[in-house]
């Protein structure tokens, strides 16, 4: 069987003007995972990214560690498939209607507004994030003009069907919603699993599957072989 790698983004720039870019630790995150890779002589037969800044420049950094080993490493493709789902959509639009309707989540506002330190910012929005989200992904939260959750899964997986096609040892950069639905792909999860899953990826941690023309199984989740430092294993 032919093998997928699918490397989450290294950690963006979280509440800053411009969330895409890569954090300075994000970059830091991105060599490491290339210089591992790279001391192992792990080589690909086909790479792609999502369409995100924060994809590309994962990857980017990650070559460029090949290179430096002297690794030959391919061409990068980017496809629109593997982008994550419309979460900032979700949030700008969705939050407001809920604000009004659910006491619950007026308070979890209350407190990522009320908090001050960056690891309490980071928490609290995730809390507010996660009943959001998960609401909207249920049905719950119809936003006109704004892709659903099954609409989300269905453009991952036929990206999936048409880059898997031509076989080999092959990587994606994507974020952590791509990854939850090839976990979904390969476990048959349910949809509120399979979002929480997606909650768990660590920034630039990678999955494994296995694949062939019927098969689709998952060999390791979420590894980060390639961190040692504490303060680097981040999910946010």
């Amino acid at each position: 069987m032919a093998s997928l790698f699918i490397v989450r983004h290294a950690q963006a720039s979280f509440l800053a003007e411009n969330y895409d870019l890569l954090s300075p630790i994000g970059e830091a995150q991105s060599r490491l995972l290339g210089e591992y890779w790279a001391a192992r002589n792990l080589r690909f037969d086909r790479v792609c990214a999502g369409p995100r800044v924060r994809h590309q420049n994962t990857v980017n950094l990650v070559r460029a560690a090949y290179e430096h080993a002297g690794i030959g490493f391919p061409e990068v493709q980017i496809i629109p498939d593997f982008d994550e789902y419309p979460a900032e959509a979700v949030m700008k639009f969705g939050l407001p209607i809920l604000l009004e309707a659910d006491s619950r989540v007026r308070g979890l506002h209350a407190a990522f507004l009320g908090s001050t330190q960056p690891d309490e910012r980071r928490a609290t929005f995730q809390r507010l994030f996660e009943v959001v989200v998960a609401t909207w992904a249920d049905g719950g939260l119809p936003l006109e003009g704004i892709e659903t959750w099954p609409e989300f899964c269905s453009r991952v997986n036929g990206g999936l069907d048409q880059f898997l096609s031509a076989g080999g040892r092959a990587a994606i950069f994507t974020s952590g919603g791509p990854t939850a639905v090839a976990l979904q792909r390969a476990l048959d999860l349910s949809p509120q699993r399979t979002l929480q899953a997606s909650w768990m990826v660590r920034n630039s941690s990678w999955s494994e599957f296995l694949y062939s023309a019927k098969r689709f199984s998952l060999s390791s989740f979420n590894a980060h072989g390639h961190i040692a430092e504490p303060s680097h294993l981040t999910h946010r």
